[in-house]
């Protein structure tokens, strides 16, 4: 810890206040979330569909947007988004607290995620721009506050919602407050640097240029595609996982118990890990190498629970719960190790490819594409856990998520090898004629 602390200190005021500033969101925003659904299905009375369409409604507008907050936040610099989008929060969780009504708790929801499609692209940008040559490690250390955030946020969230969710929600409301005051003051104003040249010269391209010069970066997309399965199998630490503890050891005190675990083990190796791994990492294999490692360990995760399903399932007892509780865990670990392997290099590679041009832009469409991903993807696990339990076939979704793994594994390590996850070359720019 101490050694984390001393790195996190070695660099600019700005990236450390950003470090904790992610720190602080995911605090906030994981002290309310888990509990939501709760809180609208059963003190407000809600039916099972309108709460889909409140959380769902938060989901599309933060991936609908992001791209529109990336390229908000490469023309109006950095530090404006943040802000907004910390004061947007600020007003979608004090509303989701107070308010009953549809229209209401729908607004509020939509604000919540527009918040996020805000601030996530402009903090990005904003730690690879100051990090500069050290943006691997400053994402590795960046990805330990994020956890840790993930993983106290809903321990807190336990205790206060046991008072009243309304005290969950200001109480979040007002830690974002905290953290926008922070920000006003202590943060610097920050712009992209082709930003700051394009002002200068007063040719700034329209948005729609910017775009399609993006859409027309082949490597970027295709390194934007080939990631979709990062985030899909990551998000089964949430999804999949859970629900296979609860599959074999029901929904009494051990299944709560389990599934607490698997979040434990996720967000704890990657506390203590993660500035390891990543020194290990860059040391020894380059970036492309790296993140085509990443998604392997990540595949291989789901192999114990491929094998687990060839174990014929105890009537109960300790064996039941091993088999309950082992596989998932190991699952979960693995999947921890191979995120902290790729995540670093995963952020810096978008820069990379970005050439250093228009990077909250880019960071916008890659989360855009990749939540598009992510829905996508947890539709067909959840239709392949669906169809795995009423065939009697419980390792279709383990292979299923294999599959994904090798498959993205080995779509990168073919960018890698191609040389598409270089840099673009830029054109030199024509010297100014001397008078």
């Amino acid at each position: 810890m101490k050694d984390t602390i001393a790195q996190v200190r070695s660099y600019p005021g700005s990236v450390q206040l950003l470090m904790v500033n992610q720190f602080t969101i995911n605090l906030g925003f994981y002290m309310l979330m888990p509990y939501l659904a709760q809180h609208l299905s059963g003190s407000l009375g809600l039916a099972g569909w309108i709460v889909g369409l409140i959380l769902g409604v938060r989901n599309f507008s933060q991936q609908g947007m992001f791209l529109v907050g990336g390229t908000l936040a490469d023309r109006l610099g950095y530090k404006p988004m943040i802000i907004a989008g910390l004061v947007l929060r600020i007003a979608g969780f004090a509303t989701l607290g107070l308010v009953e009504s549809l229209p209401a708790l729908l607004a509020a929801s939509a604000a919540t995620g527009l918040a996020g499609a805000l601030f996530n692209p402009a903090v990005r940008a904003y730690v690879a721009a100051d990090a500069g040559e050290r943006r691997v490690e400053a994402f590795a250390l960046f990805n330990v506050f994020y956890q840790t955030g993930i993983l106290l946020g809903p321990l807190v969230g336990m205790v206060l919602t046991g008072v009243d969710f309304r005290i969950t929600c200001l109480v979040a409301a007002g830690i974002f407050a905290l953290l926008s005051l922070v920000q006003i003051r202590a943060l610097p104003a920050r712009r992209a640097d082709d930003a700051k040249s394009s002002t200068k010269t007063g040719g700034q391209e329209s948005v729609l240029s910017q775009w399609r010069g993006i859409v027309a970066n082949r490597p970027f997309l295709l390194f934007s595609v080939a990631m979709i399965g990062f985030y899909v199998m990551q998000f089964q630490v949430y999804l999949a996982l859970p629900l296979e503890v609860r599959r074999l050891g029901g929904d009494g005190n051990f299944g709560t118990t389990a599934a607490a675990v698997l979040f434990a083990v996720s967000g704890l190796t990657t506390i203590l890990f993660q500035t390891g791994v990543t020194a290990w990492c860059k040391a020894r294999m380059e970036p492309g190498r790296a993140l085509a490692w990443g998604l392997l360990t990540m595949g291989v995760a789901f192999v114990p629970l491929l094998i687990a399903t060839g174990i014929p399932v105890p009537d109960g007892g300790v064996g039941l719960w091993l088999l309950a509780a082992v596989p998932p865990t190991l699952a979960a670990l693995l999947l921890a190790i191979g995120t902290m392997i790729a995540y670093p290099f995963e952020m810096d590679t978008i820069v990379r490819l970005s050439g250093d041009r228009l990077v909250a832009t880019h960071y916008g469409l890659y989360n855009t594409i990749c939540g598009v991903g992510i829905t996508l993807g947890n539709l067909f696990t959840g239709a392949a856990l669906d169809a795995a339990r009423a065939a009697g076939v419980p390792a279709l979704p383990w292979v299923a998520l294999f599959a994904v793994g090798l498959a993205c594994a080995a779509a990168l390590y073919g960018l890698h090898r191609t040389g598409r996850l270089q840099p673009p070359v830029r054109d030199p720019q024509p010297e100014p004629a001397k008078v």
